[in-house]
């Protein structure tokens, strides 16, 4: 199958040229002008618009069980949405219950995830540990192409990892050549604050973020940094929604470390006015974590990526309706955590980007596209319009103008946290594999089309001290 985009300006974190782009077999074989191409290929003419890698999401949970419920998008729902959005990849979560092994519950999620629609990785979170976790890390790099390991700093006496687990899980990382990324909020302080809200009969949504205040993520973003710092491993930050947490990543990537920030489309455009709606349902709709911060923080959050302290944009897509959320009526603690945003999130951050001014069309694709492809490693595969990437493509109409809304979103969720905005720029066509698979409004997707994506390890710390004795004879470093 062959198909030629023509008349567009294509659009790459590094540059923007006026170009065609012909694929075929879903990869990119040639850019240019006047390009030659066998008889009955596709043309699309994208005049006037703009061609540009498809975005990733590298921060979902599809169909996630999660306090006591399960996360009603599934894969092919959530992964369908997410075309009709202009996000053509998902990195999804693994999350194994305690004492369960990381492969048994890699190959369930594997399985959940084979109704997709567009291609997908995973995260592995370590939520446990004993000698098991430490082979299977390494089983799980090499057999399976997991790059990166989660580590949820909260939720107590549930899935959050202690610092002894930080510790030895960090250490492997290095030696395996994976990428620690961390959900940073100290549990221990939230567990803490919640039994005191509670006893003092704040019960409703709005002590959610009272339960978790900025300091709570600013404390758990420093003692994740500080103990990266002193193993020497890579650290990358989920969800960053606070002044505090940025300036602990400011401070770290200013001392050389590398550190990697992502901030969610919610967080930068929400303030925690939402939980105090009156009408339960709506504030209990927004209850994420962390929450959505204080009037002041969403600048902040803006400043560092158009700074480079923060990398990536994510949504970390959640979904749990109204029904499900009711589980906590009587008792914040119990509401399950998690707001939608695959589809809306490239339109948002368009809106609020580009057109305010805040970011350029390149610096567009390079935080919702070509920076999560680099840091995890599957660059120029993905986030890039080159030859010889994949043909995951999203053709942008910067004039259109699209109302998100429950009414209207393919997420399979009762709620959008963004209902009634007006958004100007919105897909026109996106292109996965090399197939339309959006246009006009309408998705043409085939159930299990996606496909499982591995992502090449790091260079070991090993491999590195290898290289330099090699290139530096006499001068040796000892192991």
């Amino acid at each position: 199958m062959s198909l030629l985009i023509k008349g567009g300006k294509l659009v790459n974190a590094d540059q923007s040229v006026f170009a065609d782009v012909y694929c075929e077999d879903g990869i990119i074989k040639a850019i240019g002008k006047d390009l030659d191409v066998p008889a009955g290929t596709e043309i699309i003419d994208a005049a006037g618009k703009l061609v540009m890698p498809g975005g990733i999401d590298p921060h979902t949970h599809m169909q996630l069980p999660f306090m006591g419920t399960v996360a009603s998008e599934d894969f092919y729902s959530g992964t369908a949405a997410g075309l009709a959005g202009g996000t053509t990849m998902i990195i999804d979560f693994v999350i194994p219950n305690p004492q369960q092994p990381l492969m048994e519950a890699f190959e369930t999620w594997k399985g959940w995830a084979s109704r997709s629609v567009s291609d997908y990785s995973f995260h592995v979170a370590v939520t446990w540990w004993d000698d098991s976790v430490h082979q299977e890390m390494e089983q799980l790099v090499k057999e399976e192409g997991v790059n990166s390991f989660k580590h949820f700093m909260a939720y107590k006496d549930a899935i959050m990892a202690g610092d002894e687990t930080l510790v030895n899980s960090f250490n492997r990382c290095l030696e395996i050549g994976a990428m620690p990324t961390v959900h940073a909020e100290n549990g221990e302080l939230v567990a803490h604050l919640q039994k005191k809200l509670l006893k003092a009969g704040i019960t409703g949504p709005e002590a959610h973020p009272q339960s978790r205040p900025t300091e709570v993520e600013g404390e758990a973003a420093n003692r994740a940094i500080r103990i990266a710092q002193s193993i020497g491993v890579p650290l990358y930050l989920v969800h960053v929604s606070c002044k505090e947490a940025v300036d602990e990543i400011a401070r770290a990537r200013q001392e050389g470390q590398r550190v990697y920030g992502e901030c969610l489309a919610g967080h930068l455009e929400l303030d925690d006015s939402v939980y105090h709606n009156t009408d339960w349902s709506t504030a209990a709709a927004h209850v994420m974590s962390p929450p959505f911060r204080p009037k002041g923080h969403q600048e902040v959050l803006w400043k560092a990526l158009q700074g480079g302290t923060i990398q990536t944009t994510a949504t970390d897509h959640c979904c749990f309706c109204a029904d499900q959320k009711a589980a906590g009526k009587d008792d914040f603690s119990k509401i399950p955590n998690g707001t939608a945003g695959v589809e809306d999130r490239l339109m948002v951050l368009w809106d609020s980007g580009v057109n305010k001014g805040r970011l350029t069309e390149n610096e567009f694709v390079a935080v919702s596209s070509t920076n999560s492809a680099k840091i995890f490693n599957i660059y120029p595969q993905k986030g890039c319009i080159a030859v010889g990437s994949d043909a995951d493509i999203v053709i942008w109409d910067t004039d259109k103008s699209h109302t998100l809304s429950a009414k209207t979103h393919h997420q399979k969720i009762d709620f959008n946290i963004f209902e009634g905005r007006t958004v100007k720029g919105a897909p026109h066509i996106t292109i996965s594999q090399g197939k339309v698979v959006f246009k006009d409004g309408k998705l043409n997707v085939t159930e299990g089309a996606g496909r499982y994506i591995k992502r090449p390890a790091f260079p070991s710390i090993f491999e590195a001290v290898e290289k330099y004795n090699q290139d530096n004879a006499p001068y040796k470093i000892e192991r």
